[in-house]
């Protein structure tokens, strides 16, 4: 067993693989960017070491800084969570190559299911059909045009080297290709580093049902039951369950040795999960994720296996601890991604700040995957899962009830979250019943009245006259790594503010714009990366003048009236505020 491992992440994923190496005696190794200098999985882990820069692309996505670190630290394993370079076969075969062991499948398999093309080529030899699509990379818009004309409209564009809905977008007709295209090959770069897309024919009402599968070195592989992770938006993950309601034995079983005949058609070892869709009483391959996914312990809490524990000893070189027959799901679980999100209206629009208060919900059958503590700071620049709230129940009704109760108890103060819209979903007709789809968030349930904000709490009491002086814990860098040290002050001593960091112009603040006024403005932070319209420009209310990246999602800003384009006030690359005016139209 190894007796030091590095966890390639941040967030809530870092500090799960962290507990568990605490669990098997194996000493943890956390790598964080200049913004995650005291965030919880740094906090959590034994060791610490400074990537430098904000942005994922200058820190997680620094493949000689981690490997830097890997040297410098002595690990002999490496966890790479999900997302960043989860998934990304070069940076698996730049740690095996020093002799480190990567946690997840060989290269190759990465390679071949990482790319969604030789994926579906690779499902198709060994007899599991995808849905209708093209085999080869996008080169131009006359090529989604062409699909269309002869498949129909939507269209789906995908990264070829993405998942989890990242990268990917819904064409409506040949007027949006153009837009979409870019668009999905921006993100694909953002969270994959690699802008390469595929299409598909994307179905009207299905469901979007995944199988978990782990395979070991020794030739064994099963299917650890399945996944409903339908309740989407922006074709990304919302709520997710296990066993997934009304699917028949018959058809799981079907798409269970229909995954396990994927992973091994591949060559695949650790965990996985291969995806499908289901529409009408059939399935169609949708792609293998060869990692771990957000949503895995749902599963871990209708088997009893620890995925994460398991994935760590088969990269050892242990067999399976258990086999197919062994495999057996008691009850029903439900995850809610918290994110910070603001659901109003059914907008989802991204909400970064700091947790000023955060209270978990506790009781029977109830977990919560964290990565962030009340004072944490959520950033634009990564992804804005504050945490999974995950429960148990024997039934699915049961479980619904109790998602409802912890819902009811959560508190996080200082963002804006999507748990008004869990709420929602919980208490909807739909949901309970399992007829909903991966279009039913966005297109059918009401979110007119829901917020994510929460009222702030009283002010705590004042006891400063109590002591002299309190420990102060500082964090201190030596030679990059980090270190963590306590000094007694006075308690009207506090840490310096840190330096700010060079970032590009702002734009002008005008948070009092008002709707219909002509000043556009921004509803949060992020980064401006397409400007859609010209001064002199036509427009119409309603329609889109720039694209902004929050949390690595792309939001249009649309004109707020009817006009002619006056004055735009930012460029590709700049960082803009809540409530900064972006462009002026009289």
């Amino acid at each position: 067993m190894f007796d030091k491992l590095l966890i390639a992440n941040r967030g809530e994923i870092a500090v799960r693989v962290i507990r568990a190496c605490r669990e098997m005696g194996i000493s943890s190794v956390a790598v964080y960017s200049d913004l995650d200098r005291d965030a919880m999985h740094v906090r959590a882990a034994d060791e610490a070491y400074a990537l430098g820069g904000q942005t994922a692309a200058e820190s997680y996505l620094n493949t000689e800084a981690i490997l830097d670190v890997i040297e410098r630290s002595g690990a002999t394993a490496v966890h790479p969570g999900y997302g960043f370079y989860s998934e990304n076969a070069d940076f698996a075969r730049s740690i095996t190559s020093r002799g480190v062991t990567f946690i997840g499948p060989p290269p190759e398999a990465i390679e071949v299911m990482g790319d969604k093309i030789s994926a579906r080529l690779a499902a198709e030899r060994v007899g599991v059909a995808g849905v209708p699509g093209t085999n080869e990379v996008i080169s131009s818009p006359d090529e989604v045009a062409a699909f269309g004309a002869e498949h129909g409209y939507p269209v789906a564009i995908k990264a070829a080297y993405g998942g989890g809905g990242r990268g990917m977008k819904v064409v409506g007709g040949p007027d949006e290709i153009e837009a979409a295209l870019a668009s999905a090959q921006r993100e694909a770069v953002a969270f994959f580093g690699r802008g390469e897309c595929y299409m598909e024919r994307y179905l009207t009402w299905p469901r979007h049902i995944e199988m978990q599968v782990m395979a070991d070195g020794h030739g064994n592989a099963v299917w650890l039951g399945e996944r409903d992770c339908s309740a989407q938006r922006r074709h990304q993950k919302l709520v997710e369950e296990s066993p997934a309601p009304l699917l028949d034995d018959a058809v799981r079983k079907a798409m269970g040795d229909a995954a396990v005949a994927v992973a091994l058609g591949c060559g695949y070892t650790n965990a996985g999960t291969v995806e499908f869709l289901y529409q009408d009483g059939e399935f169609y391959y949708l792609e293998m994720n060869t990692r771990l996914q957000v949503e895995h312990p749902v599963t871990e809490m209708v088997t009893g296996i620890d995925l994460v524990r398991e994935q760590i000893r088969v990269a050892a070189g242990e067999p399976l601890s258990f086999t197919q027959a062994e495999v057996t799901c008691v009850g029903h679980a439900i995850e809610a991604r918290i994110n910070a999100e603001d659901p109003a209206d059914g907008r989802f629009l991204p909400s970064p700040g700091t947790l000023t208060a955060l209270r978990v919900p506790d009781g029977f059958g109830i977990r919560w995957d964290g990565g962030y503590e009340s004072g944490d700071t959520i950033s634009q620049y990564y992804d804005n899962l504050i945490g999974k709230l995950v429960v148990w129940g024997s039934d699915r009704d049961t479980a619904i009830a109790r998602m409802q109760r912890a819902l009811g108890e959560l508190r996080v103060v200082g963002v804006a979250t999507t748990a008004a819209a869990h709420e929602a979903i919980m208490a909807a007709d739909d949901f309970r019943a399992g007829t909903h789809s991966t279009k039913w968030v966005e297109e059918q349930l009401d979110l007119s009245d829901v917020s994510g904000k929460a009222d702030a709490p009283p002010d705590a009491p004042d006891d400063s006259d109590e002591l002299p002086r309190v420990r102060r814990d500082v964090v201190v860098e030596v030679d990059g790594k980090r270190f963590s040290v306590s000094a007694w002050v006075p308690e009207t001593a506090g840490a310096a503010p840190a330096a700010a960091a060079a970032r590009p112009r702002r734009a002008t603040s005008a948070a009092a714009a008002g709707g219909g006024s002509g000043r556009v403005t921004v509803p949060m932070q992020g980064t401006i990366v397409k400007v859609l319209v010209e001064v002199g420009q036509e427009v119409a209310a309603g329609e889109g003048v720039v694209v902004l990246e929050a949390m690595k999602m792309e939001n249009s800003i649309n004109a707020d009236r009817s006009g002619t384009v006056d004055e735009i006030k930012v460029a590709p690359g700049d960082t803009v505020g809540a409530g900064d005016v972006v462009v002026v139209i009289s």
